[in-house]
């Protein structure tokens, strides 16, 4: 797979690495280990150990150092090897890779690419996740299917009226490819599909959000931001009232590489609106659950048939596949860039915050 390797990318959740917790994942083919020292710095290194290979994090945590589970060589939060049984010399290559890894907006991000140009002023600015006015569910999901096709299902939500129709999508009647979407380049690497569906009944999800089962406007953004980051930005609110009333969600689409044809999708989905409400906080979380496992379960099929027939998709293009489509041809000339210029880093531009309607929708 040829990926845009200089930049961050989602690693996990911050809490993750509370405690003594070691966290193995695989990002972009390559394995890391990840962990928190007891002073508070956090590191990613790579999970194979230089003696004969075997994951360090199938080994075991002593104190501040991971240990070898075959041979019991140890290694600091930096890399180097503190410890070689039998001998008092330690080679100077008994060492592991180290990742830069950062805590920003209650996540942590990795950089996998030339650590000296790992600048921290380029993680993506996507506060919602950890904002005193927003309230997070948040969740993660492993999808067998390239990164790609799931970032074409979320720039592309006219599938919700076939796949989601029991929590987000609307009947056939009210489709949503039938509103017309409003692509548009906003910065390097961010796109955004904008879409507003005025007078329209309200889907399970929404009426549990609004607790209002009577007709509603509805607007919904899709943001991508290369490499692999999208965010869907939706308002709704019933018909007959203001916009600057509705019930707003920024959702975080924190997809991840793990190998060419499976992802981690990590994913946060903050609300403007009862924010202290411990319940809908876990009732929004079992809700996509359930939409997201319906969106893996076609990313998983369509994968599958892409490995049998070959080649890339759409085969066909229709109306629903622009935006998707101009967000593949954004990473692949940021990709082209970096392979032909050592010297080009790609610098995101920020992400959307506002897509509200100026008017009310009638």
């Amino acid at each position: 797979m040829n990926w845009l390797n200089n930049a961050w990318y989602v690693a996990g959740f911050q809490h993750e690495l509370d405690g003594d917790n070691v966290v193995a994942r695989r990002f972009l083919g390559i394995p890391v280990v990840m962990m928190r020292h007891s002073d508070g710095r956090i590191a990613a290194l790579e999970d194979k150990c230089p003696h004969r290979l075997i994951p360090l994090s199938a080994g075991r945590r002593i104190g501040d150092e991971l240990q070898c589970g075959y041979h019991g060589m140890r290694f600091s939060i930096n890399g180097t090897c503190t410890l070689a049984p039998g001998q008092t010399h330690i080679p100077s290559t008994a060492c592991l890779k180290a990742f830069p890894l950062e805590n920003k907006h209650g996540l942590l991000w990795i950089w996998l690419g030339d650590a000296s140009h790992a600048d921290v002023d380029l993680i993506p600015d996507i506060r919602w996740n950890d904002h005193p006015e927003w309230t997070p569910s948040r969740g993660y999901h492993h999808v067998k299917a390239d990164f790609r096709l799931a970032v074409d299902n979320l720039m592309d939500l006219g599938h919700e009226s076939w796949v989601h129709l029991r929590t987000i999508g609307q009947g056939e009647e009210e489709c949503i490819p039938s509103y017309p979407v409003k692509v548009t380049i906003q910065g390097e690497g961010l796109l955004s599909a904008h879409r507003e569906m005025p007078n329209i009944d309200a889907p399970p999800f929404f009426s549990m959000v609004l607790n209002h089962s009577g007709r509603i406007n509805r607007w919904q953004t899709a943001i991508s931001l290369a490499p692999s980051i999208c965010m869907t930005d939706f308002g709704v609110y019933p018909v007959g009232t203001s916009p600057d009333d509705a019930y707003r969600t920024h959702v975080l689409h924190l997809l991840t590489p793990e190998t060419e044809n499976s992802t981690h999708y990590f994913w946060s989905v903050a609300r403007n609106r009862r924010l202290d409400n411990e319940n809908l906080t876990e009732e929004i979380c079992k809700a996509v659950i359930q939409t997201f496992d319906e969106d893996a379960a076609v990313l998983e099929l369509q994968q599958k048939q892409v490995e049998q027939y070959g080649g890339s998709v759409p085969k066909v293009a229709l109306k629903v596949d622009e935006a998707p489509i101009r967000t593949r041809r954004l990473l692949e000339a940021l990709i082209k860039r970096e392979n032909e210029d050592q010297g080009f880093i790609y610098r995101p531009a920020l992400m959307i915050e506002d897509t509200t309607p100026k008017l009310e929708m009638t």
